[in-house]
């Protein structure tokens, strides 16, 4: 199994939602977070008065898939998500030893 963790732009999340419902992945847990990349933020001006913003708001999505769906809900991602500007965002995929869904006792694949 794998955990793929993709940080994207915030608007992006509905797309990026369809195109996993498409793939058939059940589970998807969201995070509102904050962050900078190579942007290192930028400056906006509020009221005539310019601030430095130096953590661009992100949305955090996890899901935890098969190995063999897992280059499909990456594809899936970078492909929903792309914008083709600066701070579209990134793909972590890690591997996942064990799971178990606390209300039956499954495990594994299973638990998914």
């Amino acid at each position: 199994m794998k955990l793929v963790m993709a940080i994207i732009k915030p608007f992006k999340l509905e797309e990026v939602r369809q195109a996993l419902d498409g793939l058939g992945v059940e589970g998807l847990t969201v995070s509102e977070v904050k962050g900078y990349g190579r942007q290192k933020g930028h400056t906006e001006i509020y009221r005539g008065a310019e601030y430095e913003v130096n953590f661009i708001p992100k949305i955090k999505i996890e899901v935890v898939v098969a190995d063999e769906q897992a280059d499909k809900v990456i594809e899936a991602i970078s492909s929903t998500a792309k914008t083709g500007q600066i701070g579209d965002g990134k793909i972590f995929v890690s591997t996942i030893e064990h799971t178990v869904r606390i209300r039956t006792g499954e495990t594994d694949a299973d638990a998914l």
